[in-house]
């Protein structure tokens, strides 16, 4: 087998990763997303409380709000990363947003680890910062050439 031959067996099995990887990722968003509009939804029925004891923290009616406008962003960026799947000149430029997004979302976490407001949810902070960080990596080493996702 030539250089040649293998070179395009990388290409192809790293944009077959590529794929999976924005297909799960997106759609775990998407899933994301529609439970915190379920969670607002909920919020205003009859009889809820936002102190169920199912939930880690206590909501107000404005915590609901911004979780809703996060759950309707989160079903946006799912998407996108699920048209990505199919690949295109998008593709690589909504990957590349995606991993910038995962690593601020890994910054924040760690700010507000060493900030101690959240103390109680420190150890979840600190695994949600590594899990944020390894998807931007993820997002970053399988983007495809230039040349886009052809395979």
């Amino acid at each position: 087998m030539g250089r040649r031959q293998c070179g395009r067996k990388g290409f192809v099995m790293r944009a077959r990763a590529y794929r999976i990887l924005c297909g799960g990722v997106g759609g775990l968003l998407v899933v994301a997303g529609l439970a915190l509009l379920q969670l607002f939804l909920r919020f205003h029925s009859a009889g809820f409380s936002g102190e169920q004891p199912e939930l880690p923290v206590p909501f107000d009616a404005w915590a609901v709000y911004m979780a809703a406008m996060a759950g309707c962003a989160c079903v946006g960026w799912g998407g996108s990363l699920l048209g990505a799947v199919r690949g295109g000149p998008a593709a690589r430029t909504v990957g590349s947003f995606s991993a910038l997004a995962f690593a601020l979302m890994a910054i924040y976490r760690m700010i507000g680890w060493i900030v101690g407001e959240y103390a109680g949810f420190a150890r979840l902070l600190r695994m949600e910062a590594v899990l944020f960080l390894l998807i931007a990596l993820a997002f970053v080493w399988l983007r495809p050439p230039r040349a886009g996702m052809e395979a």
